[in-house]
């Protein structure tokens, strides 16, 4: 597992001062104003990386990017990163080398607003540790737990109620034609045909509404009344042709003198 991590780089700052620190005499913890802060004894870069759940601390030539020190930190705030007791710009590291030596240098930043990503880029990664610990140890105590065989024993079936289905198998149900509003409507019956309604015959309103001339008595000129009288006959009636000298209107004065003792009758037609 660890010839798998590979290592990540968490903060890089350009600008960083280095100084020899007197040893502590008492738990009262370190203080820059102790240190010689104008005259630093080395001055770099620093690049706080990750590998696992370890971070690094390492300083290294501006020009060049050799190393010159570096420290491993397994837990932050721990012994191997300490804030002082009267600037948050300066912090004491223990740096290690390869054959387990270890010694505690002060680094100091110019800018304040170094500090505080360096500070923050340490919290960061073991905050993250902290969440890995606990989800590995969460899935730890997942495993010894005794496990819920939900399987099927030999034999045992399952039985599904589901809406809408035929009991046989390979039946499926058939399709609902619906209509507006959700209502269901039947198919029509196969080969039926759409009978048209009949034609209702006319009635007798408008049979009454129909006005028929009085009878006129026949005269020598009985051929031109007629035409007269026949108004609502085809023009194909079976009639000999008229002559254009017959007056088709007839002498209507000479037929009510033919019949003196007749009561005059009450017309319906209008006078044009």
């Amino acid at each position: 597992a660890a010839e798998l991590e590979y290592e990540s780089v968490l903060c890089v700052k350009p600008d960083v001062n280095v100084y020899r620190i007197p040893p502590r005499t008492s738990n009262r913890g370190y203080r820059a104003s102790d240190w010689k802060l104008d005259h630093p004894d080395w001055t770099g870069r620093l690049r706080v990386t990750s590998k696992g759940k370890t971070a690094y601390i390492k300083l290294e030539d501006k020009v060049s990017g050799e190393l010159f020190a570096q420290a491993p930190i397994d837990q932050y705030p721990g012994i191997a990163v300490e804030t002082v007791a009267d600037s948050s710009r300066y912090f004491v590291i223990r740096i290690q080398d390869g054959t387990g030596r270890s010694a505690f240098i002060g680094i100091g930043f110019t800018d304040r607003g170094d500090a505080f990503d360096f500070n923050v880029s340490l919290q960061d990664h073991f905050k993250w540790v902290k969440q890995e610990t606990e989800i590995s140890k969460e899935s730890q105590e997942a495993d010894t737990r005794p496990k819920l065989d939900l399987g099927f024993k030999e034999g045992q079936t399952i039985k599904l109620n589901i809406g809408n289905m035929t009991s046989k198998k390979g039946g499926a149900a058939k399709p609902r034609v619906s209509g507006s509003g959700g209502l269901s409507l039947l198919p029509p019956p196969p080969g039926g045909k759409i009978a048209v309604p009949p034609i209702p015959p006319p009635s007798s309103t408008a049979i009454a509404n129909h006005v028929t001339p009085p009878p006129v008595q026949k005269s020598s000129n009985a051929s031109g009344a007629d035409i007269l009288l026949d108004l609502d006959a085809p023009a194909s009636a079976s009639k000999a042709p008229v002559s254009a000298t017959t007056d088709l209107w007839g002498d209507f004065s000479t037929a009510s003198s033919a019949v003196p003792n007749q009561a005059p009758q009450q017309s319906n037609w209008v006078q044009f």
